[in-house]
């Protein structure tokens, strides 16, 4: 069973998602917060899998939230819920650690999707958003515009697909590969960029330059 957390300042949007998960019987609602602050004891108490975190909440916001989470209960993996495609706080809670993002748009199965992929330990950036997102970021960065890129041909193919927000079977597809061959691809990458999942794969990427 995977445990919970729902934290957003809307209680009808919390409700809404509350609904969704439910659909999964596999997925369990084990709390809610109505802002970061809340959610730093909700989640003490009730130790969830996966925490879906707005971002726009009073007293403390997803950012700070998501980042205290982080460093207190790494093993609660935070989803940013959001509104808005560009907005900077997105970015900031990547940062912070987040291992994903949806708009709050998405589906529902996008978002059990998300939900099921953060608690198996990886990431989920939605695919109708994460090049926007990403080329955003890619403005943001400071320093070096590359650095050495110590990448294969075909990995190279694989993490530029991989920053467009393509799962493996997707991935896969689009270059001719089985799966297996994508997932190793993939590890190698993660040696390479010194991360463990595809956020911060991604994420890093941009900021070296590479893709």
């Amino acid at each position: 069973m995977i445990r919970v957390v729902l934290v957003d300042d809307q209680p009808l949007f919390r409700d809404g998602l509350r609904a969704v998960l439910s659909q999964d019987p596999n997925l369990e609602v084990a709390g809610e917060a109505g802002d970061g602050e809340e959610a730093q004891r909700v989640c003490a108490s009730k130790r969830p899998n996966v925490v879906l975190m707005d971002l726009q909440m009073p007293r403390m916001n997803g950012v700070e939230a998501t980042r205290r989470l982080a460093a207190a209960l790494p093993d609660a993996k935070v989803v940013v819920v959001t509104t808005f495609e560009d907005d900077e706080w997105v970015f900031d809670a990547l940062r912070a650690g987040a291992v994903g993002y949806l708009l709050k748009d998405a589906t529902g199965a996008r978002l059990i999707e998300a939900v099921t992929a953060a608690a198996r330990g990886e990431s989920f950036l939605q695919p109708s958003v994460a090049s926007k997102v990403l080329q955003a970021w890619s403005q943001l960065r400071s320093g070096p515009v590359s650095q050495p890129n110590p990448l294969t041909e075909r990995e190279g193919e694989v993490l530029r697909l991989l920053v467009r927000g393509s799962s493996n079977k997707e991935i896969a597809a689009a270059l001719f590969l089985a799966e297996g061959t994508v997932k190793n691809h993939i590890t190698a990458l993660f040696t390479k960029l010194e991360v463990t999942d595809r956020t911060q794969a991604a994420v890093r990427a941009i900021e070296r330059g590479w893709v």
